[in-house]
């Protein structure tokens, strides 16, 4: 697991405690923010530090941050904390979307992390979420469409960060 991979696993550890499932205390924070905070969108120290989003702005971050990619192009053997590529899954129209979700497992039980309006953050399949929002304006299949983050200008300097790990004995790892 890269740098990254790790930061993206504290985020959902951090999401999954604030706001779980049993009790969603922290309401405030939408899908799409909770979303982008795990994949880094934000420069922020914690998630209650985000300036939440409607869904004009997210659509506008979609636009400029993401790529549209078929569901037959996103990888068979993913796992989010292993790979340089992030996944998103919107659901509805993707200037206005109703719900960000991102990718996590692809072979998982439950391969998407989001957090949906009444029950906090988890993990759920594509199927539940589409059970989640059927009820609004038909939602279906059809409104499902995923993305791909675009390289950021800071990231493509070509060198990742390292982790060191100093010894007691004063040798690096």
């Amino acid at each position: 697991m890269d740098r990254e991979g790790i930061l993206i696993s504290e985020r959902i550890k951090e999401v999954s405690m604030i706001c779980a499932r049993e009790n969603p205390i922290y309401e405030q924070v939408s899908s799409y923010g909770i979303a982008l905070y795990v994949l880094g969108c934000f420069n922020v120290p914690d998630v209650m530090s985000i300036d939440d989003i409607d869904s004009v702005q997210a659509g506008d971050i979609l636009k400029e941050n993401f790529t549209p990619v078929r569901e037959s192009d996103l990888p068979s053997e993913y796992k989010i904390t292993e790979s340089d590529e992030r996944y998103l899954l919107v659901i509805g129209d993707p200037l206005f979307p109703i719900h960000f979700a991102v990718l996590t497992h692809a072979n998982g039980n439950r391969t998407y992390f989001s957090k949906l309006r009444y029950f906090g953050s988890g993990y759920d399949t594509i199927e539940e979420l589409i059970h989640e929002f059927s009820g609004e304006e038909g939602i279906g299949y059809k409104d499902i469409h995923f993305f791909k983050r675009t390289e950021s200008k800071i990231k493509k300097s070509g060198k990742k960060p390292r982790i060191y790990i100093c010894r007691k004995d004063g040798s690096v790892v």
